[in-house]
């Protein structure tokens, strides 16, 4: 499934990167390949964009109607099918679909997967040749060759930007349970030490592709956050 995706996406990546060495921005320090993986980012991102609003619609709505939502777990803890009623009617006159926060992350998740593979195989998938993948200028100001891991920078900035991103998606505390509020702790302290490993392994260009995804992120969920926020107002 993922190489259906990564094929055009490889293409994607090809064509700006022909287009930006075409016109001469391939220089010592900031190579075409560099420029071409951080628009292409920008790219994906904005193609994702409407499922990624509709994800955050969902949720903030979901977080919103949670104290009505544990109301009734309250007093219909001993009536099961009534409790599924009540909830339903919740449901409906919110207009919320329970499960509105995660298909869109399940269709989002092959082009994600897609793209990762398009950096991690670029000959496959974007040059085709391996000799002219290799003569391809893949520098990126510190870094010589995206092609080999950075040790240091782009992980700490891949861990920093993936905590701040986890940070401004996570949901208040209002309404959680103290189950719920440990999990969503353990994550977002947990995924930037994972992202941090990973990163120090993996090609610089992915570490790349990943800082600016989440730079993306944090800007559009800032955004986000300002826009939607008078959904809890408007279901309260």
């Amino acid at each position: 499934m993922t190489k259906v995706f990564a094929r055009p996406l490889g293409a994607l990546l090809r064509f700006i990167y022909d287009s930006l060495a075409g016109i001469g921005l391939d220089t010592e320090s900031l190579s075409a390949y560099a420029i071409a993986i951080i628009i292409a980012t920008i790219i994906v991102k904005f193609i994702l964009l409407p499922l990624t609003l509709k994800q955050n619609k969902s949720m903030k709505g979901m977080q919103a109607i949670q104290p009505k939502l544990q109301e009734l777990q309250k007093k219909y803890k001993n009536d099961k099918e009534t409790l599924q009623k009540k909830t339903m009617e919740l449901y409906q006159e919110h207009k919320i679909n329970p499960f509105g926060g995660c298909l869109p992350l399940i269709i989002q998740f092959p082009i994600i997967i897609g793209f990762f593979n398009v950096l991690r195989e670029p000959i496959t998938y974007v040059f085709k040749d391996p000799n002219i993948y290799n003569s391809v200028n893949k520098s990126f100001f510190w870094i010589s060759n995206l092609e080999n891991p950075d040790k240091i920078i782009l992980p700490i900035l891949a861990a920093a930007t993936t905590y701040f991103s986890s940070k401004m998606m996570s949901p208040s505390n209002s309404g959680q349970s103290d189950q719920a509020q440990t999990t969503q702790k353990t994550m977002t302290y947990m995924m930037p030490i994972m992202i941090l490993f990973f990163a120090r392994s993996f090609p610089a260009g992915l570490a790349l592709y990943w800082v600016i995804g989440n730079i993306f992120q944090i800007v559009q969920q800032f955004i986000i956050n300002k826009s939607l926020g008078q959904v809890k107002e408007e279901l309260d």
